[in-house]
């Protein structure tokens, strides 16, 4: 069975992003924002360190480099597929195989006691963790990010539709007609598409079937980390001081959460 080489894994690359553009037409502005508040939260620092929770298979790290080349990005992931393809495709990330779900994740990436995580990042990732695993995960992210430390999150927050159902339906509502005005004709290759071709090609099939022991996405899409107000909450039982929304189109949000200097 042929091995996984660099021309192939970032062609499977190239196709996840454009299946996640197509779903998520503002994805590149996004990165922008978010890469521009990396930049400007480390000005100054010789070489930042920067994880990036939730990678996938780089495409936000690669981005992070492209900007800031003298940053160390680590990409966190357990998922064996997207791991396997950012570790072939990109030899300037650090990716760790470790499951935000499991307490003590943080202890494998060998961070001592004077080296801290000057920013941590995430897009379109942690509203896969349920409830209680998010709080743990952030509260653990907060012993290793240093003081005045910033964690970025990018994803499609929810609102309380409980405390506020009408602006929770109109949200919901402006994204899909503006979807339907960008996309007449309907979007071409979907998540659950780009995930079917990876199963049926050969030479990802291991690592397929090693996503599947894991049971990578049992607890996927639980409903309540998909909630402005619940990852709010976790970031301040956590320890977080400043939180709040540096970028929005809708419900697409970059949620900037700051520790105490």
């Amino acid at each position: 069975m042929p091995g996984l080489d660099r021309a192939t894994a970032r062609n499977w690359i190239d196709r996840w992003d454009l299946q996640q553009e197509d779903s998520l037409p503002d994805r590149e502005d996004r990165f922008t924002a978010l890469i521009d508040a990396v930049e400007e939260g480390t000005v100054g620092t010789a070489s930042p360190l920067i994880l990036d929770i939730g990678c996938g298979p780089g495409s936000l790290a690669v981005r992070l480099l492209d900007r800031i080349p003298h940053a160390t990005v680590i990409g966190i992931d357990a998922d064996p597929v997207t791991l396997a393809l950012g570790q072939a495709a990109y030899e300037n990330v650090r990716f760790a195989d470790l499951d935000l779900r499991v307490p003590g994740w943080s202890g494998a990436l060998g961070l001592d006691g004077d080296r801290k995580a000057d920013i941590a990042v995430s897009t379109t990732a942690l509203h896969w963790l349920p409830e209680p695993e998010l709080r743990a995960m952030y509260k653990e992210l907060a012993t290793i990010l240093k003081p005045g430390g910033m964690l970025l999150n990018g994803d499609q927050f929810r609102l309380d539709a409980d405390r506020n159902p009408t602006l929770d339906r109109l949200d919901v509502a402006l994204r899909k007609h503006e979807d339907a005005r960008r996309f007449p004709d309907g979007h071409s290759e979907s998540w659950s598409g780009w995930w079917e071709a990876v199963a049926a090609d050969p030479v990802l099939s291991q690592h397929v079937m090693e996503r599947d022991r894991r049971r990578v996405e049992a607890g996927h899409h639980g409903g309540e980390s998909t909630r402005l107000a619940v990852h709010v909450a976790a970031l301040e039982a956590a320890g977080f001081a400043e939180i709040g929304t540096l970028w929005q189109r809708g419900d697409n949000r970059l949620l900037c959460a700051v520790l105490p200097a």
